[in-house]
Parts: C-alpha cells; sequence; structure tokens
C-alpha cells in the first residue's frame, strides 16, 4: 500500500539500495548520491535527522554551480509501497508564502526510475498538501522543464496552475521551466480533470 514515511532507520536499507543502483535524489547533482552513502555510511541516524529540519539548522545548501545559499526550514518524505519508491520534500520561508530567488519551488519529488507511471508523484504531492497548510503557506509554487509534460500533469492533477515561464540561471541548470502555483485556501484543490496546456507568454 502507498504511502509518505517519515525517513527512519527501518526504511534506510531499501533508500541505500536506491541510491547503489543509480538513483539520485538531485537530478542536477549526481554527486548528491554519492555524497549521500558516505553521510550514510558515517552517520546514519545524523543523515536521516537532516532529512527532517523545519529550522533550517543543517548548513547551507549546494547548488549546481557549486554555489551555496543559506538552507531553508523544511523536510523530506519517502514514498513508500512496501520498497523505496521516491522521494518528496517541502520547504518554505518563515512568515511568508514567497521564496527566496534561489529556490525555484516549495516542493520537489522524484520517483525511481523502476515505479515511475504508477500515479505515485500524483498521489505524494497531494499527501503533502496538508502539511504545506499546516505551515501556514496560502499556496506553493513548483518548477519544471517546459518538455517535462509528466510532471506538469502531475501538478495539475492537483489543482495546479501554470503561472509564467522563467529561465533558470546557471545554478539551477540554464534550462527554460514553467512555473506553477497551487492555492491552498481552497482546501482539497486538487482538480484531476484539468489537462496540459502550456502556460501563456
Amino acid at each position: 500500500m502507498f504511502a509518505l514515511v517519515k525517513p527512519s532507520a527501518e526504511h534506510l536499507e531499501s533508500y541505500v539500495a536506491a541510491l547503489k543502483r543509480g538513483w539520485s535524489p538531485d537530478n542536477l547533482r549526481d554527486e548528491t548520491r554519492i555524497e549521500q552513502l558516505h553521510r550514510i555510511a558515517s552517520d546514519p541516524q545524523a543523515f536521516l535527522s537532516s532529512l527532517d529540519d523545519r529550522e533550517g539548522k543543517s548548513g547551507p545548501i549546494r547548488l549546481a554551480d557549486g554555489s551555496f545559499v543559506p538552507r531553508l526550514p523544511g523536510f523530506k518524505r519517502w514514498m513508500w509501497d512496501g520498497d523505496f519508491a521516491g522521494t518528496i520534500g517541502l520547504r518554505w520561508q518563515p512568515g511568508t508564502s514567497a521564496l527566496p530567488p534561489w529556490c525555484l519551488g516549495h516542493i520537489g519529488y522524484g520517483v525511481v526510475p523502476w515505479k515511475r507511471r504508477r500515479g505515485y508523484a500524483t498521489t505524494a504531492l497531494r499527501l503533502i498538501l496538508p502539511e504545506a497548510r499546516e505551515q501556514g503557506l496560502l499556496y506553493v509554487e513548483l518548477t519544471t522543464e517546459e518538455e517535462n509534460v509528466a510532471s506538469q500533469r502531475v501538478i495539475l492533477a492537483n489543482g495546479g496552475a501554470c503561472v509564467g515561464r522563467f529561465e533558470k540561471s546557471t545554478a539551477h541548470g540554464d534550462l527554460a521551466g514553467l512555473r506553477f502555483r497551487i492555492d491552498l485556501t481552497k482546501g482539497e484543490a486538487a482538480d484531476a480533470t484539468q489537462k496540459w496546456s502550456p502556460c501563456a507568454q
């Protein structure tokens, strides 16, 4: 049965197996996979604790271009179907629904390649939205590449609306992106009947 779980020692072995199989939690930096394997081997409990950092105390974040930016408060959840299936994370800026310019979105997610096309990302996003409301956020923003129609459909199925195109910085891969917003003030906003359509210019 599919669920979102808090990263724990109980699930860590399956997470490590996914890393060793070649999956990376960072689609821009494959080095993240190796770094995490080293961190887990060195201190597994410290690694797990760092994935639930609601005060942003775990130190700066390294971007794809090698630069560092302050860490925002946030946490990760692991997709679980009896085995590790992917990750989804929520981050926010205290006191506001807005994000700093170097942060592309409140929510990021990724499903391991061997478990895609099962609806896991759509369900995971739906399950994490109530936790975003609990943080006092009025909305969440998510971004995708223009060609990533599958991810866009995940967001649209959860009530998202495309609010514009933008150019990602070098730190985020120099790609054209689409920005989506999900309004959290409407309660259960998901509308699976929405169809994909490109953003207006």
